[in-house]
């Protein structure tokens, strides 16, 4: 017999310890059958298709949708073959011809910034189209839906970063900037000798040829920054990002376990594909359901690589800080997480931080706001072969499962709608 509520969801918090068992033997499951995730892979579609069947069997969701959507994967790191060469044949061109050297950088820095900094498909239409998926599941309510709550993940995994592996996320930080230090020298020099030579001028002058010569100790960064990305080895991806779409995914579970519904909130899961590729699949999800779920207040809550309980986060600011996400919605994990004395801070995704699917929902006018469990100084598991299914922390997962419960429980109460 089913129990309704609008309130009380403390014995489905107080199953925190399972749901992080069971998030890890889920996630150990999907690693070990579906192979590698990378955007667009058969991976990453039947790890959806299997979490779709895990949501509409075992956690009651009426209405499970999986999606296809097209997309150019390759894109999202593909801009430093077109930025790095152009970089390094303006570093030659300097000597010969300042204003190409000129429009070779700043197309460059044009083309890195919109897609790796803004998220924007400026290039994608010269990388190959692949097909990825979304997945959408919603637990209906009993009642009239007066309020509706989406827990998002991405089901992708991203390729390795090599000079993480190797060396540590303040080297691969440290080589990205020296890189982008470099290239912006250069064009100041090319500008200089343009600004300063005219537009005809053909060569350097002798200070600026010597400036060049000097550069060159920026080469080595330039040229190694080609491999900042391993596209021929996808890592597990079990904290980044199957903790995320497990979250969801285990308060359904929990609460179809124990018999509870909701007579007023439904309670969605939405699993979007190819995060890795630069949110590609949120914001397909967004186009393709620009004018559903809107009917009631909906609130979209993206977790990303939740593992140490000491950094779990609301992220104020998302996509590089150059998103405002909903205030609302962080403030009330903040008070869910209080009312828990579960330690959590505010925070922001840094510039070189990346971003949570909040991200694309916000920027389509939705309210949304990212959760993340992880340190922002780049830990040696992130986007490495070290992220699996055996570095997982239960911990983490507990608090972030029994705040989201907590969440669910106040927002059905009717807070801060």
């Amino acid at each position: 017999m089913s129990v309704k509520t609008n309130t009380d969801l403390k014995p489905i918090i107080d199953k925190k310890e399972w749901a992080a068992k069971y998030m890890v033997s889920e996630i150990t499951h999907i690693i070990k059958s579906f192979g590698k995730r990378a955007p667009g892979s058969e991976g990453e579609k039947d790890a959806c298709e299997y979490m779709a069947k895990v949501l509409r069997d075992e956690c009651g969701c009426e209405d499970v949708k999986v999606e296809s959507f097209s997309e150019h994967p390759g894109a999202f790191y593909g801009w430093r073959f077109l930025t790095i060469t152009f970089a390094l044949v303006g570093i030659v061109l300097l000597f010969f011809s300042p204003l190409v050297s000129l429009i070779l950088y700043v197309l460059g820095f044009a083309i890195m910034f919109l897609e790796f900094g803004f998220y924007k498909q400026a290039v994608d239409f010269l990388f190959r189209k692949r097909t990825s998926h979304n997945v959408t599941a919603v637990k209906k309510c009993t009642g009239a839906v007066e309020r509706r709550i989406f827990f998002n993940g991405h089901p992708d995994a991203a390729w390795e970063w090599p000079v993480n592996y190797k060396f540590g996320g303040a080297a691969f930080e440290a080589h990205a900037i020296v890189s982008c230090v470099g290239a912006l020298y250069y064009l100041v020099l090319s500008a200089v000798q343009v600004c300063t030579h005219g537009l005809a001028g053909a060569a350097t002058s002798s200070v600026i040829g010597k400036m060049g010569l000097i550069g060159l100790i920026f080469v080595p960064f330039l040229a190694t920054l080609y491999m900042m990305n391993n596209e021929f080895r996808v890592v597990d991806g079990a904290n980044d990002n199957l903790t995320a779409c497990y979250m969801g995914i285990a308060i359904l579970k929990a609460m179809r376990d124990a018999g509870v519904e909701l007579e007023h909130t439904e309670v969605g899961v939405l699993l979007t594909g190819s995060e890795e590729a630069g949110l590609r699949g949120a914001k397909a999800w967004s186009k393709a359901h620009e004018d559903e779920y809107k009917d009631v207040p909906t609130f979209f809550y993206s977790y990303d690589t939740i593992h140490d309980p000491k950094y779990l986060m609301v992220n104020y600011r998302d996509l590089n800080a150059t998103v405002k996400s909903d205030a609302e919605l962080g403030d009330l994990f903040m008070d869910a997480a209080a009312a828990l004395d579960v330690p959590c801070s505010k925070g922001i995704v840094p510039p070189l931080g990346g971003s949570t699917d909040a991200a694309a929902f916000a920027q389509a006018g939705r309210r949304a706001i990212g959760v993340t469990g992880l340190n922002h100084n780049l830990e040696n598991y992130y986007h490495t072969r070290r992220d699996t299914y055996d570095n997982m922390n239960e911990e983490g997962l507990e608090n972030c499962y029994a705040v989201s419960v907590k969440v669910l429980e106040m927002f059905d109460a009717g807070a801060k709608q």
